[in-house]
């Protein structure tokens, strides 16, 4: 019985969820939050979203990449007081 209803819940459509998101930026960006809300209390999930993320979303992975140099960039800049 169980197997039957997980054979029900992978043939749910998502294409019109799918379609939603692609039309409404708000709803998608909200869909992300709470997503990587859920990931990120999940060190394994954590783990695999980043493999995910450099493997098949190249250009989500660069803007990453390049967000992060910038705050490193920021970071090291010597302050006013510190000196060299």
């Amino acid at each position: 019985m169980k197997t039957e209803g997980l054979k029900s819940q992978h043939s749910i459509d998502l294409e019109p969820f799918y379609q939603a998101l692609e039309d409404d930026p708000k709803l998608l960006e909200e869909t992300l939050e709470i997503l990587l809300g859920m990931v990120n209390f999940e060190p394994e999930a954590i783990k695999k979203l980043a493999l995910f993320i450099k493997e098949d979303s190249r250009n989500l992975y660069n803007e990453i990449a390049e967000l992060s140099n910038s705050k490193q960039d920021k970071g090291s800049m010597s302050s006013c007081c510190g000196g060299q």
